[in-house]
């Protein structure tokens, strides 16, 4: 009989292979949907830089999201309302990498890992459906608010560490029931912009997990939501199809060097750096929510 991981790391190979192909298939058919970056076309090198730079860091446990969100604003690469989309298309693949290298050779046990990762994917699929159709004053309401709480998350991450005696390499009973409820929330609001590394390695430290534990389960949910949630902002054309593809040209690459060459960091002034950007995004989204702003991609 197969090794449980071999069968997990065999399905979440076809399954990048499939949104490989999906998304192959409708960029080559894609016409523009009438609004500022919806075009089809070769990625910008702008977008490459900034998948290969968000994608080493979250290859390291600091997330991509936050980040990513603050410089395709800056940069006036994507209109608001297709970030969540950008978001889970563009860094679906990366995500995949990483999930393929940790969940090989991390230790966890494989039905905790299993069940955690179909609870995230369950929370995605049903996101994605709702968030895909939001206006673009949702987007930024929700966007912005999902980022400060992530910002709360990451500061209390930085304040307390992992907890002291976290060891266990699996979930039992009402820990495991709810690390499974909680993956399923964190799957979903991954869909509205919100990146689930920060809060899913807290989650699964203070269930009493070991901390290298937290690394395939994050990322193997994230590599398999993805994929899923990817396809439904796809289906929707509710993404940017140019950004989303320099985000997996620079990402794929990167994940390769932090994962093998790199391998780590001194990272807590990373973190510090992404919890000062995940507030500033999320206070600026919101505000564009008020003042009605929104940001329209330089022609």
């Amino acid at each position: 009989m197969a090794d449980p991981k071999t069968i997990l790391l065999g399905l979440l190979a076809i399954l990048a292979g499939a949104f490989a192909i999906a998304w192959l298939v409708r960029l080559r058919r894609a016409e523009p949907a009438g609004e500022p970056g919806t075009d089809a076309g070769p990625p910008t090198a702008t977008s490459i830089a900034i998948g290969a730079l968000t994608d080493f860091f979250d290859t390291l446990g600091v997330g991509s999201f936050a980040p990513t969100t603050w410089l395709l604003r800056a940069r006036r690469a994507v209109p608001d309302r297709l970030l969540p989309g950008t978001l889970n298309v563009g860094h679906a693949l990366p995500s995949v990498a990483q999930a393929l290298i940790f969940i090989a050779i991390v230790e966890v046990e494989a039905r905790t890992l299993a069940l955690m990762i179909a609870a995230a994917v369950a929370g995605a699929w049903l996101g994605a459906s709702i968030v895909a159709g939001w206006t673009q004053r949702r987007v930024q309401l929700g966007m912005g608010l999902a980022l400060l709480v992530a910002a709360a998350v990451l500061a209390r991450q930085l304040r307390l560490g992992a907890p002291a005696g976290a060891d266990a390499l699996a979930l039992d009973g009402a820990s495991l029931a709810a690390g499974i409820v909680g993956n399923f929330v964190l799957g979903a609001l991954m869909t509205a912009g919100v990146g689930l590394y920060a809060p899913c390695m807290i989650l699964v430290s203070l269930l009493g997990m070991n901390a290298r534990a937290v690394f395939p389960i994050m990322m193997g949910s994230c590599a398999f939501l993805m994929p899923v949630a990817g396809l439904r902002f796809i289906e929707r054309r509710a993404y940017a199809p140019r950004v989303a593809l320099g985000l997996t040209l620079g990402g794929v690459p990167a994940v390769l060097v932090a994962a093998f060459v790199v391998r780590s960091l001194p990272l807590d002034a990373v973190r510090v750096l992404v919890l000062v950007v995940a507030l500033y995004t999320g206070a600026s989204l919101l505000w564009a929510a008020r003042t009605g702003a929104d940001v329209q991609p330089r022609r």
